[in-house]
């Protein structure tokens, strides 16, 4: 079978995930990218083939001119779109495009969830050619938070807790991202967690999730990631349910809500499997192959009923970021360890002598460290052991 998989930059998810997966699944690949050389470079037995890879009719002229389609997939967020349109137009499996696009869009999810009465948050979308001077004439609740409308990663989400802050932020955020449409909301309040589900359109699969521990206001910064294998069954219900008044159920899904006073609100739907390392440490709690039987589903095969998943296995994910603007002087070396039973890998993310700016987003990682054992206690006490023992330096 030959599998298409559209990319932009590369991501552990796909380097140490998805391509591995192929490779034992005995599929061809062929790479579609619009930043061919990493790849080249990195896989000089897999066909990368340059391409507009934002552009569905580029996209399908280069499939046509290739070897035939059995599966058309991508993880990134910017390409959900694309991959499920091109997926249609060779009649393969894939997720429903409006889907891609309904949950892309967070005003169009926000507008979706409340039509349907599933949840409705005070929200307001101000588009690529509208000034944020105009947001002064709004009553907009406070705190609010201000975000681009199809951002990732916390990129340029801010929260605002005084009126005369407001279009100061929005027209920062602007001069960052020219002709971006930006989206003002009510915050949620609540603690932060994730839901990670694979389906194949009628069969889906909670896997469990994660509980984020942010940055403080008025960033989002992620600075970890705790495995949690099962929420109340009443707040995975209510997060399932706004999933499915969205339209979500094939291939993997990262859904990141707030739960406050035993309430679900979504904050954000990802149509994607998690990443930033943590869909490594699933595969690893789960003890199964994520990433085949993700490729598995957009090949066509059904899931099994069950699964069976692992129970009784803690992980958790640090981000370690750059304590400030400037070169990285001081980091550790990417390392694998088992301590007392937990198996850490600890992957740089930077090289000495790099210099870069704060993005106030995951872009300001230096290192993340995957931390898997036994039990929550041996994990965190062997995760803090080895962070406080390391050293990581800039200079401005």
């Amino acid at each position: 079978m030959h599998l298409y998989l559209l990319a932009l930059n590369p991501t552990d998810s796909v380097e140490e995930g998805f391509l591995p997966a192929a490779a034992r699944l005995g599929l061809d690949v062929t790479i579609l990218t619009d930043q061919p050389a990493p790849y080249r470079r990195r896989h000089p037995d897999i066909r990368v083939v340059v391409c507009d890879v934002r552009s569905v009719a580029a996209v399908v002229s280069a499939i046509v001119t290739g070897p035939p389609a059995d599966a058309i997939f991508t993880n990134s967020d910017h390409l959900q779109i694309q991959a499920a349109l091109v997926a249609d137009y060779f009649g393969l499996p894939g997720k429903d495009w409006r889907v891609a696009l309904r949950v892309k869009n967070k005003a169009v999810m926000r507008r979706h969830l409340a039509t349907t009465g599933v949840d409705a948050v005070w929200s307001v979308e101000l588009s690529a050619h509208e000034d944020p001077a105009v947001l002064a004439e709004l009553d907009v609740p406070v705190p609010c938070v201000v975000k681009p409308r199809e951002g990732v990663a916390s990129e340029d989400v801010v929260l605002v807790t005084r009126s005369a802050d407001l279009v100061r932020r929005g027209r920062a955020i602007r001069e960052r991202r020219p002709g971006a449409a930006l989206v003002v909301e009510e915050f949620l309040e609540g603690e932060l967690h994730t839901l990670e589900t694979l389906g194949d359109g009628s069969t889906r699969h909670v896997l469990g999730g994660f509980r984020t521990t942010l940055s403080e206001p008025p960033h989002f910064i992620e600075l970890r990631h705790t495995f949690v294998p099962e929420l109340p069954e009443s707040i995975t219900a209510q997060v399932l349910a706004q999933l499915d008044a969205l339209g979500v159920g094939f291939g993997s899904c990262h859904t990141e809500f707030v739960v406050h006073e035993g309430r679900a609100r979504l904050i954000e739907v990802n149509y994607r499997v998690i990443g930033d390392q943590c869909d490594l440490a699933l595969q690893q709690v789960l003890d199964m192959p994520l990433f085949e039987r993700i490729l598995r589903t957009h090949c066509g095969e059904p899931l099994p009923a069950k699964f069976g998943n692992r129970r009784g296995t803690a992980a958790r994910i640090d981000h370690i970021c750059a304590p400030a603007a400037g070169m990285l002087t001081a980091a550790p070396e990417s390392a694998d360890l088992n301590i007392d039973g937990v198996t850490l890998n600890y992957r740089k993310l930077r090289e000495l002598g790099e210099r870069h700016p704060l993005h106030h987003t995951n872009r300001d990682y230096v290192g993340v460290l995957r931390a898997v054992g036994p039990d929550s206690a041996a994990v965190d006490r062997v995760a803090e052991q080895f962070v406080a023992a390391q050293h990581w330096a800039v200079a401005r």
